[in-house]
């Protein structure tokens, strides 16, 4: 059987490196995609029987048994005419059996459908995570591969990427290869159903249009055809999708049954790939111009909540699960256990955002239950004609020696996908966010700085850390929120993030007879100085005594 949709590419996935022997022992009604090494299996099935309306008419399961007997359940997707298909990833070899389990059993094409494949070991180099995906770690404070290697996350803000501005396959893949280069592994991107628009505005569509039929009345699988290729592009390039289903107020205009299909059609879509879910994007709060906002948000934390519990249900790969908020998303949820790692939106007005962002942070880190805490939006780097390369770097290093796991960066002009002849324009509220295009403010400074940053911590036990302000003075505080940021792990390592100050800090609380290489990282151009090794005097203490040049500087002292 034919099947029509892109061909695949290889990747890696998972900790053991398998691939997909396709089984040729097919009834002629269902067939397997044959794409030896893939990580992906796709089978496609056809019914014989023809509904009005097969996305709601009708649901399909797979239930698949792996060689050690544990069983997984797939949900299968609707993808136009009378096909369905369903897609699959494992790390362990061997054989594996599958039945077909759907709602409508009387037609046989599509319920009872039985047969097995082979997944066999193979070597592949090419791209995404041989670690496999994310989980939280075991002190619950920063977030690692399946195979525990710690994942620093770093992402960027593509919310609208999957629209017909950002051009398939060029413009996608030269943003992506941008942010690869500069070291950002993941990228937060919309799936269809976009913030600062109306329903179906033309800003929203793709090359086939919309996700959704018109007024919601069913599902648009042309749409997810094209979503697909820039999706798996991102993984081939080693940029974890973090995907939004939606965003937070279409839970108001769509209800909790559409909201809940199209959450079944994401995970039926993207579940076999590496991803981490995010339930919707600033979920509490209501539509711009709602006239009962305050009874909406009391509806969207309640109604996030349940989908929180069906996403968790019904995925078969149990992904990590989060909530882009306004400020947190423990915020969002009446239940806090219902999501895996918080995150948090702490402003975007430059250098008045820092009390706020620095207090959020520290308030997220010590709130229980634990949890691993990321900043996921702060001050896109151009927005309002402010918020540049000094105030990313601020926000980046005062986030990550806090206490956060991770940062996400965001350009404004890249989060709405603005081009020369299409800027985004006004949202409903009438305001217009700014008018770079994408391809300008994909190369702002800033991007490439949080990048030397990230990069930077990944070759350090950076995991490990926890924040010390008392190891330096002066330190942040609610009389100097402008001052440094310190971390580290004791006997081991320091890490102090000091601003433009007029003369360097002191380092405080030096343990006794215990020497510190110390050397000096530029946090604009990675450049490093080595300084003179520091050893506390006898009250612990350490007065540095310049700067190469005034400006922010990470001091580094390791043993």
């Amino acid at each position: 059987m034919q099947n029509n949709h892109p061909t695949r590419r290889k990747f890696i996935l998972g900790s053991a490196a398998v691939g997909i022997a396709a089984t040729h022992a097919l009834d002629h009604t269902h067939g397997a995609t044959d794409k030896k090494n893939s990580p992906i299996k796709e089978f496609t099935l056809r019914s014989t029987k023809k509904y009005s309306d097969p996305f709601w008419d009708i649901e399909l399961d797979v239930l698949v048994t792996a060689p050690d007997g544990k069983q997984q359940r797939i949900p299968a997707f609707w993808s136009g005419d009378n096909n369905w298909r369903w897609r699959f990833s494992a790390k362990q070899p061997g054989s594996y059996h599958y039945e077909t389990i759907a709602s409508d059993k009387d037609n046989a094409s599509l319920h009872g459908v039985t047969g097995k494949f082979q997944i066999t070991g193979y070597d592949n180099d090419q791209t995404l995570f041989k670690q496999g995906a994310l989980q939280v770690s075991a002190d619950k404070r920063y977030l690692e591969t399946s195979d525990g290697k710690p994942f620093l996350w770093l992402g960027d803000t593509w919310w609208m990427a999957l629209t017909e501005r950002l051009q398939w396959p060029d413009d996608f893949k030269q943003l992506a290869a941008d942010r690869q280069k500069k070291g950002f592994n993941l990228v937060q991107i919309v799936a269809g159903l976009y913030p600062d628009m109306d329903s179906f505005d033309a800003r929203g569509k793709n090359e086939a249009g919309f996700p959704w039929q018109a007024d919601y009345a069913t599902i648009h699988p042309e749409w997810w055809d094209l979503a697909d290729q820039r999706i798996e592009h991102l993984v081939e390039s080693g940029l974890m999708p973090c995907i939004l289903a939606c965003w937070g107020y279409y839970l108001n205009k769509m209800g909790m049954k559409k909201i809940k299909a199209h959450w079944r059609y994401v995970i039926a879509r993207w579940g076999a790939y590496p991803v981490v879910w995010c339930l919707a994007g600033e979920g509490s709060m209501p539509w711009y111009l709602s006239k009962s906002k305050k009874k909406d948000k009391a509806e969207l934390e309640e109604g996030w909540t349940e989908i929180a519990r069906y996403v968790r249900k019904i995925d078969p790969w149990q992904h990590l699960i989060t909530m882009h908020p306004t400020r947190s998303s423990r915020e969002v949820v009446r239940d806090p256990t219902v999501v895996d790692f918080d995150m948090l939106q702490t402003g975007h007005s430059d250098y008045r955002s820092i009390p706020n962002t620095l207090e959020r942070i520290s308030a997220a880190v010590a709130k229980k239950p634990l949890m691993p805490v990321l900043q996921s939006e702060v001050c896109y780097e151009g927005i309002m004609a402010e918020c540049r390369q000094d105030i990313q770097r601020f926000m980046f290093w005062s986030s990550m020696l806090n206490g956060c796991c991770g940062f996400t960066y965001g350009a404004n002009g890249v989060w709405q996908i603005n081009t020369e002849s299409q800027p985004f324009g006004p949202s409903p509220h009438g305001r217009t966010w700014g008018n770079t295009p994408w391809q300008q403010a994909m190369n702002y400074p800033g991007s490439q700085q949080v990048g030397l940053g990230a990069q930077f911590l990944r070759t350090l036990p950076w995991q490990k850390m926890s924040p010390h302000p008392e190891w330096v003075m002066p330190h942040w505080n609610k009389k100097g929120y402008h001052n440094p940021s310190a971390a580290g792990i004791p006997k081991k390592l320091r890490i102090i993030y000091t601003p433009t100050l007029w003369s360097p800090p002191k380092l405080l609380g030096l343990e006794k007879g215990l020497t510190y290489q110390a050397r000096l990282f530029n946090p604009a151009s990675g450049e490093e100085t080595t300084l003179k090794p520091v050893t506390g005097n006898a009250q612990g203490e350490y007065q540095l005594k310049t700067f190469p040049e005034q400006r922010d500087w990470v001091i580094v002292l390791q043993r």
